[in-house]
């Protein structure tokens, strides 16, 4: 059976996830493309698949649709003709001793971009603060390329998480330009916790005094500030090395 009316209950409620308070309310978010539908298959998150109608695939729980109803569930501007619909990770847990902690990222593709280098260079839990920006957002999902499946991501109040984390023995590196010492310098590199902060504003105070050792980046004194996402690739890497 091809579904190929707009309001049908299906289409409705994929339409509906476009929205955090609806994706909130069923812990459910779609993704897009061949690519991540593929990545969230491997992880086994996948709730609902949706393929154009000339696609064939035996399993129970895929709907075939129109180019039209695709279009109409679709948030890209020229959609895919594979749409799924995932379970959020609704775990609490910080797993490992290699953990990024984000303090009110805003942009989509800054996160998307510091997952992807999260699982480059060895982190084993991200904790976002509640301020940051949905994890589930169709644009940071985009952004990741598939790797929020790879890693275990999780939103928490992040004095309540730097608690944990400290009382596991996992020295804590805020990041400051100012009051801090250069990246280069850092030598106890097995386990730690890393906090990055706002595009504009930074690591809140409150979290920035909870930090054992601030970090920063040498670079030209031209130079004031770099963007979030990529700061925050240049630390972790200098954390692996």
């Amino acid at each position: 059976m091809v579904i190929t009316s707009l309001e049908n209950g299906k289409v409705k409620d994929v339409v509906k996830l476009q929205s955090k308070k609806y994706r909130d309310l069923t812990n459910t978010f779609v993704v897009e493309t061949e690519h991540l539908v593929e990545e969230a298959e491997k992880a086994g998150i996948i709730k609902d698949l949706f393929l154009v109608e000339d696609e064939f695939v035996d399993n129970n729980d895929t709907y075939f649709v129109t180019n039209e109803v695709m279009r109409k569930m679709s948030s890209m501007e020229s959609p895919s003709n594979v749409l799924a619909v995932c379970e959020k990770n609704n775990s609490k847990e910080i797993i490992g001793d290699k953990i990024l902690l984000i303090d009110g990222v805003q942009d989509p593709g800054n996160l998307g971009t510091i997952v992807r280098s999260s699982v480059a260079f060895g982190v084993t839990t991200i904790v976002l603060s509640p301020d940051t920006v949905d994890l589930y957002n169709p644009k940071v999902i985009r952004a990741t390329e598939g790797m929020f499946c790879h890693i275990n991501i999780i939103t928490m109040d992040l004095e309540d998480a730097i608690n944990i984390i400290k009382s596991k023995g996992i020295k804590v590196y805020g990041t400051n330009v100012v009051d801090g010492v250069s990246v280069t310098s850092i030598t106890d590199k097995n386990k730690y916790a890393l906090i990055v902060g706002n595009e504009g504003n930074g690591v809140k105070q409150n979290i920035q005094d909870l930090s054992d050792v601030n970090l920063y980046i040498p670079m030209k004194d031209n130079v004031e500030s770099l963007n979030v996402g990529v700061a925050c690739s240049i630390l972790l890497y200098e954390l692996e090395k």
